[in-house]
């Protein structure tokens, strides 16, 4: 028997992967956006740095190889969702240029958007106190202080939050998406 699905309200399965230091707004602009999608009628998971530690990758710490095994497990719960057809919207980090590219290279239908804040603004926005804690030396190993973040070269999307408010971002990566028949 075949069945016939009505495209209306279908998506083909995408990540989007949103970069940037802590605190630059990823999480911001993903909820909002996932909001939208789903409100849509969008199949839409969310994939979070904070929420993926407390479960999927909580015995990792901070160290270079604990951060690209934290993002090697998100890569195969990504690829996973998107094959069947849900964008997934992940916020990492994500700090080195090398691991981004294998994520992007296993998942395929992948959609690098870089979340562009300056340190100092970053450091504004810190509601957890991190970057104070790791300014005092008490938290080692953490980007954007003591630990490099290699910004993408040649990213899908650039953001701009220090110049553009939370609609805007969201706005450009929806018009991407759509331009390109994610949606």
């Amino acid at each position: 028997m075949e069945y016939y699905i009505e495209s209306v309200g279908m998506s083909k399965g995408v990540t989007v992967w949103f970069t940037g230091l802590p605190c630059s707004g990823k999480t911001t602009i993903a909820d909002k956006l996932a909001k939208v999608l789903k409100e849509k009628g969008r199949k839409v998971e969310r994939l979070d740095g904070d929420i993926v530690r407390k479960g999927l990758t909580r015995d990792l710490g901070f160290s270079k190889e604990d951060r690209d095994m934290n993002i090697e497990r998100v890569t195969f719960v990504a690829k996973l969702l998107t094959r069947n057809d849900v964008i997934v919207l992940a916020t990492f980090v994500s700090p080195y240029i090398a691991r981004r590219q294998q994520t992007r290279e296993e998942i395929g239908s992948y959609v690098e958007v870089y979340v562009d804040a300056s340190v100092e603004e970053c450091i504004k926005r810190d509601v957890k106190g991190m970057y104070k804690k790791a300014l005092a030396g008490e938290i080692k190993n953490f980007t954007g202080v003591d630990d490099p973040y290699e910004a993408p070269p040649s990213p899908e999307i650039t953001v701009y939050t220090e110049k553009e408010s939370v609609d805007e971002s969201v706005e450009k990566v929806l018009e991407y998406l759509k331009k390109n028949g994610y949606l």
